[in-house]
């Protein structure tokens, strides 16, 4: 489901990517390209080119590629539908959604999203002006938030009535509940679902409000904290509280730290960092993980990393491996919190962050720390310990190397401990009833992906790059997949003729094939088309006639082939014949093709 597909190519159609890019970076044509400087990545050299006529971009030195809409969501950092509303909304078109089912469930959402709004507002005011708040105003004094942090993070506060909030909205009885902001009770009436606790609003990616996360006074006697219930807005294994704030900053950085509280994320922002989330009560996900990942490589963990064990560290590490990420462990001082070190020392929070060490280390660092090395019994039990933890790492040169490392600290041999991880792991633990391990999915490395050749001029890259920038030039003779030897080669031509466009061409590829696709676009067609055509038929023809020569002696038929094809290669390089060989030469490689097929 999602917007229709007509929709989405009038509003590619309908924006000047030129126009739209040049609103986050300069550019200036030179040929048939626009050049500027990334806005992707820093660099004094312009290596971004734009193909306005393609409504393509590329750029040569971090390989950032797409189009209008890939652009926009880049940059501002939205989901593909919100991306095509949002230039939608530019060129004035009107989008239209896969079903009516489609349609009204986005209107719902909206509505829906107004709604947890008007809540955020009320609360925050409510947090601001009211005398019921006056102890929670006066909690959060003491607890180091300034007035500009209440205000900036839109801190609110919900009174102790059962009914304060939807009171005074008037919400309808479905949108109080599909919202989380309330429940119907026994006697069919609106009941907040927060009661005397302060609310910190949670937002998603895009800003847009989808639920709270609320704290118990401390002389309350309910849950410290308490979230809104699973709805369609709120997701928490989805969700990281502040990324609407921090996302930004994360970019810059190409770091997001993690925190586990909403008055950690404050502290990081107080001691200068406001690229730090917060997970909404649950442990750091994979979703949580591929969300971060549209914005940095590197996670910083701003909490006790070692407590989940080697639970924690498999997944790290296939995260790590899965996601093309790094996974380090904040130097936080032992059993301090972001918040209270934020208030108390925020240089040294922030030092915490700037000598950040892999998970690895901070495990072995942790296991060496708290063992007892004066004694030779001591020292070989964290050997022991340590071997545990490096056997966890999934890779061979990695764990030598920290092998090493505890071997020195250890005052024993390598090869000791090197025989020691080369034994059989001690059986594990029985899990705790309920729950269930990994599965041998969990376990599968990605698929291998077939390099591209990179020859920027062999003739089938030539063909190819006319195929994408002036499809009729060459569409006489280049008409068969069969042509191109390369299966790579062969695949984005097949790609090519199976969409109208070259935008959807790359959208619908796969990777390995949308990349070439994008590269094609973004470079410059420096030969003339029926050139290109001739070279690559050249090629072909040549490589039938090696083929043909150690079969001839057994068939004299394929002597007369050998030689009709030479006799077609030399008609190829006289300008006088060479549309005919070629038309002669497509048709009699085409029918090889259908015969091999």
């Amino acid at each position: 489901m999602g917007i229709v597909d007509e929709d989405i190519v009038a509003t590619r159609a309908a924006t000047d990517i030129v126009g739209v890019i040049t609103q986050y970076t300069q550019l200036r044509r030179v040929g048939q390209r626009w050049v500027g400087l990334c806005p992707f990545h820093a660099e004094k050299t312009p290596s971004f080119n734009v193909n306005q006529e393609l409504g393509l971009y590329r750029c040569w030195g971090c390989q950032a590629r797409g189009d209008a809409i890939t652009f926009v969501r880049e940059v501002e950092h939205l989901d593909f539908v919100a991306a095509v509303e949002l230039l939608a909304g530019r060129a004035a078109i009107t989008l239209r959604y896969s079903d009516e089912a489609e349609g009204e469930g986005r209107k719902r959402r909206a509505r829906l999203v107004a709604a947890v709004e008007q809540a955020v507002e009320w609360y925050h005011q409510r947090l601001l002006s009211s005398p019921d708040a006056a102890a929670a105003r006066r909690y959060l004094r003491e607890r180091g938030f300034s007035g500009d942090e209440v205000r900036t993070f839109r801190i609110g506060w919900a009174p102790e009535g059962w009914d304060t909030m939807v009171k005074a909205l008037r919400l309808p009885n479905d949108v109080v509940k599909d919202a989380g902001l309330g429940y119907l009770n026994r006697n069919d009436r609106q009941t907040d679902t927060f009661r005397r606790r302060i609310l910190f609003p949670i937002f998603d990616a895009n800003g847009d409000a989808v639920g709270f996360g609320g704290r118990d006074m401390p002389d309350g006697d309910g849950p410290k904290y308490k979230n809104t219930p699973e709805t369609v807005l709120y997701q928490k294994s989805k969700l990281l509280y502040a990324l609407n704030w921090s996302k930004a900053r994360i970019v810059t950085d190409d770091r997001a730290i993690v925190c586990e509280g909403y008055t950690d994320v404050i502290g990081f922002a107080r001691a200068g960092l406001p690229a730090a989330v917060a997970t909404c009560g649950t442990a750091l996900t994979e979703e949580h993980v591929r969300l971060l990942r549209r914005y940095a490589r590197r996670l910083v963990l701003a909490f006790d990393a070692d407590a989940a064990g080697q639970a924690a560290a498999e997944r790290f590490y296939r995260w790590e491996r899965d996601h093309e990420i790094e996974v380090s462990v904040a130097d936080l001082p032992p059993g301090v919190d972001p918040a209270d070190l934020a208030g108390a020392d925020p240089e040294r929070l922030a030092a915490a962050v700037e000598h950040a060490v892999p998970f690895l280390r901070f495990r072995v660092d942790r296991v060496l720390g708290a063992a007892r090395l004066d004694t030779a019994e001591g020292r070989a039990r964290a050997a022991e310990a340590a071997i545990e933890v490096i056997r966890e790492h999934p890779s061979d040169l990695v764990r030598d190397q920290y092998v090493m490392e505890v071997a020195g600290r250890c005052r024993i041999e390598p090869d000791q401990l090197r025989a020691a991880l080369a034994r059989p792991a001690p059986p594990p633990r029985e899990a705790p009833k309920g729950r269930r391990g990994r599965t041998s999915d969990d376990e599968a490395p990605p698929p291998p992906r077939r390099p591209a050749p990179d020859e920027r001029n062999g003739p089938e890259l030539e063909v190819l790059r006319h195929v994408v920038h002036a499809w009729a030039d060459v569409e006489p003779w280049i008409c068969y997949e069969d042509l191109f030897l390369s299966d790579l080669h062969a695949m984005a031509f097949r790609a090519l003729m199976q969409q109208p466009t070259v935008p959807e061409a790359i959208q619908a590829a796969d990777p390995g094939v949308a990349d070439l696709l994008a590269r094609l676009a973004a470079e410059e067609v420096d030969s003339q088309p029926f050139d290109a055509v001739v070279r690559l038929l050249t090629e072909r023809a040549r490589l039938e006639i090696r083929n043909l020569v150690a079969q001839v002696a057994a068939d004299p038929e394929l002597q007369r082939v050998q030689q009709w094809l030479t006799h077609t290669v030399d008609q190829l390089r006289d300008p006088t014949t060479a549309h005919a060989a070629a038309d002669q030469l497509v048709a009699w490689l085409g029918s090889r093709g259908e015969e091999g097929a």
